[in-house]
């Protein structure tokens, strides 16, 4: 095992890979989200009702709490979100390169649920540092989500 890549495991993946495969669950999520939201608020989102804040809170909440559930879930069973399997990359435990097992749940935590905790103000904030933080970390290129779980993102092979 050197600094620059542990003996046996993938390369890493690239930048690009990660951010595609990222927009391809956020993509997956948003039309889920966007379902939920018209059979929740239809009714409000045709009529303009301004009481609907509550629900659209309740809605981004949900969405959040279900995108941890579904990241942990794969995360921590496979390594691979289905934007990850589309591009053939996986989130790799940085010790031995294998699946992250629970450490998948922490990874998803650490991704999503500041955004739960604040929507409005250091969610966003955090997300825009968090997956910039691949592009200066060396020598794994991890963000902040995989350094919380000791994790890296590799080639699937």
């Amino acid at each position: 095992m050197t600094a620059e890549h542990p003996e046996g495991m993938a390369p890493l993946a690239t930048l690009g890979q990660r951010f595609l495969a990222r927009l391809i669950d956020t993509v997956i999520l948003l039309a889920v989200v966007v379902l939920v939201s018209l059979a929740a608020m239809g009714d409000d989102i045709r009529h303009g009702t301004d009481g609907a804040l509550g629900k659209r809170a309740l809605v981004a909440v949900v969405a959040y709490l279900l995108y941890f559930v579904i990241e942990g879930a794969m995360t921590a069973a496979r390594g691979q979100t289905v934007g990850k399997m589309a591009l053939r990359i996986r989130a790799a435990r940085l010790v031995d390169g294998g699946v992250p097992g629970p450490a998948g749940w922490l990874r998803a935590a650490v991704y999503v649920l500041p955004a739960v905790l604040s929507v409005i103000l250091i969610g966003p904030f955090f997300w825009f540092v968090n997956s910039l933080w691949c592009t200066w970390d060396r020598p794994f290129r991890q963000c902040l989500h995989d350094k919380a779980a000791k994790t890296v993102v590799v080639a699937a092979l």
